[in-house]
């Protein structure tokens, strides 16, 4: 519970509101996760908010390595901080979309998947300009690299959870990349345009 409730804080909300009194569910795809931050308060509440939903998964992750808990508490306690932040009890259920919180849970506990994630996302987005796209692509590998690392099943069972959830909650970014109207970086729009 007290992972959850740690992965539920809408950081991005409350950093947009504190720094430029602005709220980011106004913006873009009007949601609260960093790439709205960004869009809504520049890129110091962007980067600020990115930081601190990786700290809110990697917390309570790296709490129970170092409790040495089993495996499948690691993974409970993963799956409930991403659940937090995608479905958070503060904001009526309605959260971001979990690529960074993803992220954070993964770095402690898997931190050379981590790395290929973090790398594979960089260079999609270096080559495409579309967070949601390099996101979406970076969530299904991760499953992919779990498997072929030979992760525990608790493992691989958050790491196919993590990356149904981030493709299920970029349903619309999908729909405009196919139409031609997805933002890339650097092209702020209201909410629902």
């Amino acid at each position: 519970m007290a992972a959850y409730l740690l992965g539920a804080v809408p950081f991005g909300l409350l950093l947009s509101k504190a720094l430029c009194k602005r709220d980011p569910r106004d913006y873009g795809s009007g949601n609260i996760g960093a790439t709205n931050a960004m869009r809504t308060g520049g890129k110091l509440v962007g980067a600020l908010t990115l930081l601190a939903d990786i700290g809110k998964g990697a917390i309570p992750v790296s709490l129970a390595l170092l409790a040495k808990q089993p495996e499948s508490q690691v993974a409970a306690i993963a799956v409930a901080t991403f659940l937090g932040h995608i479905f958070p009890v503060y904001l009526k259920f309605r959260g971001g979309k979990g690529v960074a919180t993803m992220l954070g849970v993964i770095l402690p506990w898997q931190p050379l998947i981590a790395a290929i994630g973090l790398f594979a996302w960089l260079i999609l987005l270096k080559i495409t300009r579309y967070v949601s796209l390099s996101s979406i692509l970076a969530a299904v590998l991760l499953p992919l690299t779990l498997a072929f690392s030979d992760a525990s099943t608790p493992a691989l069972l958050a790491g196919t959870i993590f990356a149904s959830l981030v493709t299920l909650k970029h349903a619309g970014n999908i729909r405009r990349l196919l139409n031609g109207t997805e933002p890339s970086i650097g092209n702020p729009r209201k909410a629902g345009s």
